[in-house]
């Protein structure tokens, strides 16, 4: 391929689709530039579909290189290992717009990577790699109902712009991500600062106008290059065990959905029984029988056949009769039911949230400004001061599996809980904590991360923390038929599974903080994606109003287990007398008073004690130390070191001066050894301080009621 290059411009910011150039034996590749951002995005098609699978096996890779930002990775390595959270999130962002869009019958192992090769401060690179991943998949020729494209929309001020730069996020009250095809929005992804619902609306709108340029610029590139859009058609498959499994599962199923079964588990029971008299039907069959073949030679037709009519028979339900599978209205919430300080009080603490069968036990706990999350990513913010995990078990879902390490889905839900309280959080001025909350789903039918982001509103009220508002959260369904289509509230296991639309929308009783919208249709019109934002309003206030009744205001008192923060202010130059050489002095400070101290490279001191005094010594012990000393002042010391012209005084921990042998007395002194020893306390008057920072005393001149109270303040620190 020829090397072609296609530009855009928004408000001035530019885009640059750069083919023929690099990675010639990937299916596809595109380098995606924006001002000196350049992501690298490639998509590789296996030669031949797996067999004996029933979904698609994409996977979605997003690798950062420090390089990017002329930088050399931390740790022993020295080399990028384990992708940081940030870029799992990132590859999460990639394959969500992008999965919807591949034929439903496609089997064949499909990996698409996205390399940021280049980075500036300015422009993330998340948006464009989102982009670029669907030239590439067009470029490789895969069946795609695409093209897709992505855009970040910020709000500065009253006015939306497309692609901010960091510095604008920052300062701006929305962080929104659109993602779109031809034939309307498939995923929205946005951290809001409370704002009202018609604001997010319009950025939406406004987004997606970006994404429909967008999605021409690449129609008119593959026309450039000669490239048609691939619409394959599903392979033929023989249907008569599809029919004969129809035949048996409608009217039985049909039946249970229209109990309206609340228990989860009881339907789950009598569908698996329904399904299992099938199976042994089947069985019972002649070896000849053409259905008995056709299962023997497709063992997962069965559950594939079946999940399907239940789908089908749910959906009809729904849009016919207008009631969900458990007997609820399509607007209504299941029972709430909250509760805080559940565990004891060595746990900062613990909020409780109900929500049908879903239950979501979530927990806060108080850190000093030390144990900040440090982060080595190309993302400009260094370090973390407010963490949440999501943890999911197996036994949430009455499932047994191996315990792993957080998966993308943990890592997403539990990032997707934290952008839904950040705009909440009291500032660092005011409460210098780090804060970690771990979300534990004991649970599971629907919507888990929408109940840890009111269980954590509830852990953090009973903690303690000042949160500016409470948060609630609530998770919109679809079902699509046709022209016909139901906007649920507050989805279940089994509408999430077999809907077209997971849709969560957390906020305030004020306004809006996070929304995570995910299609598995191929786009949805604004007037829908509208239609669910002001449906969920009511159900968050509902749940809120749940909570509230639980715990109106932050408790006024931390659990007694948590430290207790001090934080003072001192100038920047005199942080390195405060460490002391090779950190002696802090560490002194720590020993003496079991305190610990956080220094910030601002001259904010955090002091951190469960026990008030000896706060209140390190307090006055940094005040001490970090005091500028002015020609004048009077101090009560301790003598260190003589030598032959004069005495070495401590006037403060590692701050000492040093009397001339002429200063020791109104009178001529032979020896300094006759006038002080090492060890006694001597009352000294700072007489100077050079232009080197030696500091000269002497011990004349000094008032009677300046050396009382240099002593007092001597025994009080």
């Amino acid at each position: 391929m020829e090397e072609m290059v296609k530009s855009l411009s928004f408000d001035g910011r530019d885009i640059r689709l750069k083919l023929g150039v690099f990675a010639p034996q990937a299916g596809g590749a595109v380098l995606i530039e924006s001002e000196d951002t350049a992501v690298l995005v490639t998509a590789t098609r296996s030669a031949t579909p797996r067999e004996g699978i029933d979904f698609l096996p994409l996977l979605v890779d997003y690798e950062e290189r420090m390089y990017a930002a002329g930088r050399i990775p931390g740790g022993f390595l020295r080399r990028e290992g384990r992708p940081p959270e940030k870029a799992t999130l990132i590859s999460r962002l990639i394959d969500r717009p992008l999965r919807p869009l591949f034929p439903g019958w496609l089997r064949d192992d499909i990996q698409v990577v996205a390399t940021t090769l280049a980075m500036d401060e300015r422009v993330p690179p998340d948006v464009l790699a989102v982009t670029g991943a669907s030239v590439a998949v067009l470029l490789a020729q895969i069946p795609f109902n695409g093209p897709m494209a992505g855009v970040r929309v910020g709000l500065v001020g009253d006015d939306f712009i497309i692609n901010p730069t960091y510095k604008e996020l920052e300062e701006g009250d929305l962080d929104l991500i659109v993602a779109g095809s031809p034939d309307g929005i498939i995923m929205v992804e946005a951290g809001a600062n409370q704002l009202p619902e018609q604001d997010v609306i319009e950025a939406i709108d406004f987004g997606y106008e970006a994404v429909r340029d967008l999605i021409q610029a690449q129609l008119d590139l593959l026309k450039d290059v000669g490239i048609e859009l691939v619409k394959a058609e599903p392979p033929e498959v023989d249907t008569t065990l599809e029919t004969y499994i129809r035949e048996k599962a409608t009217v039985p199923v049909k039946e249970i959905l229209g109990r309206f079964e609340k228990d989860k588990g009881v339907r789950d029971a009598a569908l698996d029984e329904v399904k299992a008299e099938i199976e042994t039907a089947i069985a019972e069959l002649p070896e000849e029988d053409p259905v008995k073949v056709a299962a023997t030679e497709a063992p997962k037709a069965l559950s594939t056949t079946f999940k399907d009519v239940t789908k089908t028979l749910m959906r009809r339900q729904i849009i016919e009769d207008g009631v969900r599978v458990d007997g609820r209205k399509l607007d209504e919430v299941r029972p709430i039911s909250c509760r805080v300080g559940v565990l004891p009080q060595r746990v900062h603490g613990s909020g409780l949230f109900n929500r049908g069968l879903t239950q979501v036990l979530t927990i806060a706990t108080l850190g000093t400004p030390g144990e900040a999350q440090e982060l080595d990513d190309l993302h400009p913010d260094e370090e973390k001061r407010y963490l949440h995990h999501y943890n999911f078990p197996p036994f949430s879902v009455g499932e047994t599996r191996p315990m792993r390490s957080p998966g993308r889905r943990e890592i997403g839900h539990g990032a997707l809980a934290e952008r839904a309280l950040i705009p909440v959080l009291p500032p660092r001025s005011e409460f210098p904590y780090v804060i970690r909350v771990v979300s534990e789903v004991l649970s599971s039918n629907g919507s888990t991360s929408m109940g840890s982001v009111s269980g954590s509103t509830l852990a953090l009220m009973d903690a303690g923390v000042p949160i500016l508002k409470p948060v609630s959260g609530a998770a919109m369904g679809l079902i699509k038929e046709g022209d016909e289509i139901r906007v649920l509230t507050d989805i279940q296991g089994i509408e999430d599974f077999l809907g077209d639309m997971d849709f969560k929308v957390a906020g305030t009783d004020t306004g809006i903080t996070a929304l995570q919208l995910d299609m598995k249709i191929t786009g949805l019109p604004l007037d829908v994606i509208a239609q669910a934002v002001n449906q969920a309003k009511p159900a968050r206030l509902h749940i809120l109003s749940k909570m509230l009744e639980t715990i109106s205001i932050p408790r006024k008192e931390l659990s007694p287990f948590a430290p207790r923060l001090m934080t003072l202010k001192i100038d920047q130059d005199m942080i390195g007398a405060l460490i002391g050489p090779g950190g002696k002095t802090i560490k002194g400070i720590t020993e003496k008073t079991g305190v610990k101290v956080d220094i910030e490279d601002d001259g904010t001191v955090t002091i951190a004690s469960n026990d008030g005094e000896a706060a209140k010594q390190a307090r006055a012990m940094v005040q001490a130390l970090t005091r500028k000393l002015n020609a004048g002042d009077v101090y009560a010391g301790k003598v260190t070191r003589i030598i032959p012209i004069g005495a070495f005084v401590e006037l403060l921990p590692g701050m000492e001066g040093m009397i001339h042998i002429s200063q020791l007395a109104d009178y001529r002194v032979g020896k300094v050894e006759d006038e002080v020893s090492v060890g006694d306390e001597v009352i000294v008057k700072v007489r100077e301080i050079d232009n080197r920072g030696r500091i000269n005393l002497t011990r004349l001149g000094i008032h009677p009621d300046e050396a009382a109270a240099a002593r007092e303040a001597a025994a009080a620190g």
